[in-house]
């Protein structure tokens, strides 16, 4: 989830914002991966990625944003037997009551895809972290991944993952493009309830078969949490879906819309979602009729109904994307693009109306998997950017 600080945005149709866009020097290492970004109800901006140290260890490091850059890296954790991947990456949650918590991924047997998911909190900022646990009590040594976390009452939070209980065995690599085959069963998406002494409560299964490999995004609006995710059909169809928390109840899965994808494997390109108040705005990538696509989607109530989607690629998308929701109902959008070099990260921005500004350029990239997934997040007067390009870089877009 990102929070955001209000702040007109008109200034995104009218400025140059290509000659705002400025590097930061990354605190991470020249072998670093899997970048996240989050920010705290304050604006503070964290940025977390995974280190590769010697022996085969890893480590999953932070650092906060500072009026002068950011700040010295911290860690969280490390080990040797963690599932480190480009597209299942770790990432931080900052609480309202000032705590924060983390989670990575480690295998649990010696399947590829058994690893499970390892959450840890610091009640000081980040300069302790208790001892990690799982969210999960299924016991088996199947994927558990692709996670969102969200906060909720009283110092709690909510974990959001993908869950492979039900499938009876995994293969032994991704296929070339870009998928995987799980075997026997349903991958399914779960989620549970946090408690500041980290007692797990409010288990709960939201849907019994969903893509086995793409992420999950979920925010918080005026009436409870949503969650959004790629779905699967009896089919193949893998359109977008989301599912509501209202009441103590969440709902049945509805699509978000009707692409009509029919792909018989995951594609690895999970959907973005963002609110403010009751407005919310889900991005996602599409294959459907062979022709890649970014879309985005606007909702008035709460996520309950969307309008008609809204194309924002330039024509050739590798997908990948983040959303970000304003206060006067648009939405910034970020994504990959293809070129013939390679690819860039670009955002534009879009209005409920289906009105888009001109499309800008962050940075060079490419679209291979070690491209990774960029991120981007909002913090008073600026945007915030973490990608891949050999190393995690990060650079900030004045809105002034």
């Amino acid at each position: 989830m990102k929070l955001q600080n209000y702040l007109p945005l008109f200034v995104l149709f009218c400025l140059p914002l290509a000659a705002q866009v400025r590097e930061l020097p990354s605190p991470a290492s020249n072998a670093s991966g899997q970048p996240n970004l989050t920010v705290a109800a304050n604006g503070r901006v964290y940025l977390s990625w995974i280190d590769r140290l010697e022996g085969g260890r890893v480590a999953l490091r932070f650092a906060t944003k500072e009026a002068n850059g950011w700040s010295s890296p911290r860690t969280i954790a490390e080990g040797i037997n963690w599932f480190v991947n480009w597209a299942d990456f770790p990432s931080m949650l900052a609480l309202p009551d000032g705590s924060l918590a983390a989670h990575w991924l480690a295998k649990s047997g010696a399947g590829t895809y058994a690893y499970d998911v390892n959450l840890a909190r610091s009640l000081d900022g980040g300069k302790t972290w208790r001892n990690p646990f799982l969210p999960h009590r299924d016991g088996t040594q199947t994927e558990h991944g692709f996670v969102s976390l969200l906060p909720a009452s009283n110092g709690a939070f909510t974990a959001i993952w993908l869950d492979g209980r039900e499938m009876a065995s995994q293969s032994s690599d991704h296929n070339a493009d870009n998928s995987k085959d799980h075997g026997h069963g349903t991958m399914t998406l779960r989620a549970a309830t946090i408690r500041r002494n980290n007692a797990i409560e409010q288990e709960a299964l939201l849907d019994a078969k969903v893509c086995e490999c793409c992420q999950t995004s979920a925010a918080m609006t005026a009436l409870g949490p949503v969650v959004v995710y790629r779905d699967r059909s009896d089919q193949e169809i893998r359109d977008i879906s989301i599912v509501r928390l209202r009441n103590g109840r969440w709902s049945a899965p509805k699509t978000v819309f009707q692409d009509g994808w029919q792909i018989n494997g995951c594609p690895v390109n999970g959907p973005a979602v963002a609110a403010f108040g009751k407005r919310v705005a889900v991005a996602w990538f599409t294959g459907a009729n062979n022709q890649s696509q970014v879309k985005i989607a606007f909702s008035n109530d709460a996520g309950e109904t969307f309008g008609t989607p809204v194309i924002i690629d330039d024509g050739n998308p590798a997908g990948r994307v983040e959303v970000l929701m304003m206060p006067e109902g648009t939405a910034i959008v970020s994504w990959l693009e293809k070129l013939a070099s390679g690819g860039e990260v670009r955002i534009r921005k879009v209005k409920a109306d289906g009105t888009r500004a001109a499309s800008i350029t962050i940075a060079t990239s490419g679209t291979a998997r070690s491209s990774g997934f960029p991120q981007m997040v909002r913090s008073g007067d600026s945007l915030i950017f973490a990608w891949m390009s050999n190393r995690v870089l990060t650079a900030e877009l004045s809105l002034k």
